[in-house]
């Protein structure tokens, strides 16, 4: 348990959700601004921020906005001129927003945002799904999904420093479940400041801070000029956000004492002979049937994706290509795309395109809404990739697990 001085510090072990793990990473990160408007399942994350400045453990400029546009307005215009800053929001409140999203990463601002993934509406639904957060993947953000909350102190921790070095400059959203993730309450241990502060240097933008003193132009009008210079440009910082994740990577786990990958979680992979894939809190119903079917003799893992941009392709292909064949798990979907499959499936199928031993594959879409994935749902959708792999044959029909006839 913690000591006295780490109790006080809020360092040690502790039972929190999710979102108040992510109130304490803004905390430990001394944020500067934040911006919050309601719409659940975020808007708890702000209630503990709230609580933490009210209490006199937190300085940091805490603005309400009038609405969702206003609030990544704000944390938008903050960051271009100095400050570390933090907002989030939810499912539609997400999309209304979505003008300052896109200007964030065309502007090379290091925001941090957190999505607490839930359905868009209509119909209306406050369960989890991934396509809010996934609206922004081709924009130039950074996406990851913590499956526990003690992931979120790593991939917390890791947005910031990663978004803020001047190799990247690029906004990370935090995309983390509603409900699963956001109200579950885990165990989880907190680091100190001391050593938070070795990890996270203080943001600094040098050259590109928005000042008086400092006489530059942001967001000009470029057109045909020079945008396609300027989307070049943003490129390239995406491309380098892969080895600067690597190397960030590689000093938490120093400074930290643990010892994590940086992209992948893989789970009973060692002898097994098909996969699932997926994101997010998939994982603890996944694990769990996959011990209940280890019991059974069936050789099947798992593979979890933590970080979806930057995608780690090279990693993905050196783990797939081990299996026989493997199954994908979109808690999204994208209609009419490829084998009307969901995001997750045909981006894996894209990364695996060109390897040395391509595996088959097969795509699920479940859990959608917020609903529950059952033991029973997983065992089902392993049943399937272990007989399209015993058979050699593809089966590209994507399947649409728990749905009432």
């Amino acid at each position: 348990m913690a000591t006295a001085t780490e109790q006080q510090q809020g360092a040690g072990v502790h039972l929190l959700t999710g979102s108040e793990v992510m109130a304490h990473v803004c905390r430990l990160a001394d944020v500067d601004v934040i911006t919050a408007y309601p719409i659940r399942p975020y808007d708890t994350v702000m209630q503990y921020v709230s609580k933490f400045i009210a209490e006199g453990d937190f300085d940091a400029d805490y603005i309400p906005a009038e609405s969702e546009h206003g609030q990544f307005e704000i944390v938008k215009h903050a960051s271009a001129c100095g400050a570390r800053v933090f907002t989030g929001s939810s499912g539609v409140g997400w999309l209304y927003a979505m003008e300052p999203l896109a200007v964030t990463a065309g502007l090379r601002l290091p925001m941090v945002a957190l999505v607490g993934c839930r359905a868009l509406d209509d119909p209306g639904a406050f369960g989890t799904e991934h396509n809010d957060a996934m609206l922004v993947r081709d924009l130039g953000w950074m996406i990851n999904f913590p499956d526990t909350a003690q992931e979120v102190v790593e991939l917390g921790l890791l947005s910031y420093r990663v978004a803020e070095d001047p190799r990247v400059y690029l906004p990370c959203a935090i995309a983390m479940d509603g409900a699963f993730l956001t109200h579950s309450q885990a165990t989880v241990r907190l680091p100190g400041q001391e050593e938070v502060n070795a990890f996270l240097p203080p943001y600094d933008r040098g050259d590109l801070l928005l000042h008086p003193d400092n006489p530059i132009t942001i967001a000009p009008q470029a057109n045909e000029d020079w945008l396609m210079e300027v989307r070049r440009q943003s490129s390239e910082a995406a491309k380098n956000s892969y080895g600067v994740l690597k190397e960030a990577h590689a000093d938490f786990c120093k400074t930290f004492g643990v010892d994590t990958d940086p992209f992948l979680d893989e789970y009973m992979t060692e002898d097994a002979d098909v996969v699932l894939c997926g994101m997010g809190t998939l994982s603890l119903p996944v694990k769990v049937a996959i011990r209940e079917m280890r019991k059974e003799g069936k050789k099947v893992g798992m593979v979890r994706l933590k970080w979806f941009r930057p995608f780690p392709t090279e990693e993905l292909r050196a783990s797939l290509s081990r299996f026989k064949a493997v199954g994908v798990i979109d808690r999204d979907y994208s209609f009419g795309s490829p084998y009307h499959g969901g995001i997750v499936f045909n981006e894996v199928k894209a990364a695996m395109y060109g390897a040395d031993k391509v595996p088959h594959m097969k795509g699920f879409v479940c859990g959608l809404g917020g609903r529950e994935v059952l033991l029973e749902d997983v065992k089902q959708m392993a049943d399937k990739v272990i007989s399209m792999g015993q058979n050699d044959a593809a089966d590209n029909d994507v399947d649409w697990i728990g749905v009432r006839d």
